[in-house]
């Protein structure tokens, strides 16, 4: 049951009188957020964004996500962590056998049963290397309700191999567009669409890729008109974003 939910069903009870005021007050305290010590469980992110908190697992401890998650799925319907190893996914599936793994993309989730957007985002890599993140803002889109395609490897190395996705580009309504080394691929396919691209710089290259920094200025000083930048490596953002787009 998420937030509106909740709100909606104490309201009820407490005009006929099934609940106390008392009762129902200590049900809604923690609504705006649940105070965990080591964490503050954000449950009205729901109610702002359309879409709940999202959990990065890197730097916490396999009781911290536990904790957190057991927070979450009292309020919400979805459940989705970021950068988790598979080692956290077997221990919380203990506990909570619904939950999914994508090991390339490093994410669990329980995707919430809703309607698909009948819009499509695209996600293009330039390498084959770069799909850890694509997947990573794949797994965002589906459980945030978006229909994705995924085409890998279509760099500008071998630029045919882009002009052969056209029709797929003319078809979605958003594209992100994955690129390490020097990060070329979003500026071209700007070029060829009317559509929004999100570009997503990654950790791939050798020595001068400086770690993604050269495909982050690159994309940053793109010439073709209609590009948004996010942070290296951040397929999640950039799932997140073009999921608000498509919506």
């Amino acid at each position: 049951m998420d937030s509106r939910q909740s709100i909606k069903k104490l309201l009820k009870e407490c005009h006929s009188n099934k609940i106390s005021l008392e009762k129902a007050y200590q049900s809604l305290k923690d609504l705006p957020y649940r105070n965990l010590g080591f964490a503050r469980v954000d449950h009205h992110r729901l109610l702002r964004k359309g879409f709940g908190e999202v959990v990065y697992c890197q730097g916490k401890t396999d009781k911290q996500v536990r904790t957190i998650v057991a927070a979450l799925l009292k309020r919400n319907a979805h459940i989705l962590l970021t950068r988790a190893d598979k080692r956290l996914y077997q221990y919380l599936k203990k506990d909570y056998p619904g939950l999914k793994y994508n090991e390339t993309a490093r994410v669990i989730y329980k995707e919430k049963q809703r309607t698909k957007s009948a819009k499509m985002v695209l996600i293009l890599t330039a390498g084959t290397a770069d799909a850890p993140v694509a997947e990573e803002a794949r797994v965002t889109l589906e459980v945030m309700g978006s229909r994705v395609k995924a085409v890998y490897d279509v760099g500008v190395a071998g630029i045919h191999r882009l002009f052969d996705r056209l029709p797929d580009i003319s078809r979605a309504n958003v594209v992100i567009v994955v690129a390490g080394m020097e990060g070329a691929l979003a500026s071209v396919v700007a070029g060829l669409t009317d559509k929004p691209v999100i570009a997503v710089p990654t950790s791939i290259g050798y020595g001068a890729s400086f770690k993604g920094v050269a495909p982050l200025l690159t994309m940053m000083n793109c010439c073709s008109p209609g590009v948004a930048v996010v942070n290296i490596d951040n397929g999640f953002g950039a799932g997140y974003f073009a999921s608000l787009i498509n919506r």
